[in-house]
């Protein structure tokens, strides 16, 4: 072999071994940002996964581990299962609840072709409401993208707005210590039943103004919202 010739093989293989490294290693800081009033999120979960894998998508029914995560914010369920099908996520980054107005940034690094990103929180107070994006396609070009997220309802509980323990299957909202003085008590129900048992845009709050009484145990002068309810900003390197 020429000289030449070893030259371009000995580049072509460091090209090659180049591409394949920026293949297999993707690191994306992700800031994701509390752009409601008066809600709390429950710790995050966001995936990076491949096409034919999801946490949810609206018109279909929920699975057991989305609603694990819409009724009582545990995300244990989605991030083994995603897990197991070689996702790369990121769990709790805000370590606990996320407060109105504010953001938590992190990283996740995507080290397996995985070509969508997902994200879910639960949204309190709620029965089972949540934030979620649903597979959104990774750009393979560097820089910064925005996407605004709107809250869904699980259809998996009737939104009574009553307090309740957050367990699967059982009707009622979860009340962390944090929030408990937030919330009323001895609410009648708003709605012991749901029309839509898909996964579907959440109608919002409805609230009432008694602390005590009434139909809601929630405020609706600080709990009530608008969609989009969150911004996530992902910056990839």
């Amino acid at each position: 072999m020429t000289t030449s010739k070893k030259i371009n093989t000995l580049l072509s293989a460091g090209a090659l071994a180049l591409a394949s490294t920026s293949t297999m290693a993707q690191d994306m800081s992700i800031t994701v940002t509390n752009l409601t009033q008066g809600l709390h999120f429950t710790p995050l979960l966001t995936s990076a996964h491949t096409s034919d894998n999801k946490m949810f998508m609206s018109g279909e029914a929920a699975t057991a581990e989305l609603q694990m995560m819409a009724e009582g914010g545990d995300i244990s369920g989605l991030a083994s299962m995603l897990t197991n099908a070689d996702a790369n996520n990121n769990e709790n980054p805000a370590a606990g609840l996320l407060a109105p107005g504010m953001s938590t940034t992190y990283t996740l690094t995507n080290d397996s072709g995985n070509t969508h990103l997902s994200m879910v929180t639960m949204i309190l107070p709620s029965n089972d409401g949540f934030v979620g994006l649903d597979r959104w396609e990774i750009p393979t070009e560097a820089g910064t993208y925005t996407i605004n997220l709107n809250a869904y309802d699980a259809g998996t509980e009737a939104n009574n707005e009553l307090r309740g323990s957050g367990a699967p299957g059982m009707p009622g909202m979860p009340v962390p210590p944090p929030l408990d003085a937030s919330y009323g008590m001895n609410g009648t129900g708003i709605t012991d039943t749901e029309s839509n048992t898909m996964v579907h845009i959440h109608r919002g709050s409805i609230g009432d103004d008694m602390a005590d009484g009434g139909k809601s145990d929630v405020d609706n002068s600080i709990h009530r919202w608008l969609n989009p309810v969150a911004k996530l900003t992902v910056t990839i390197q």
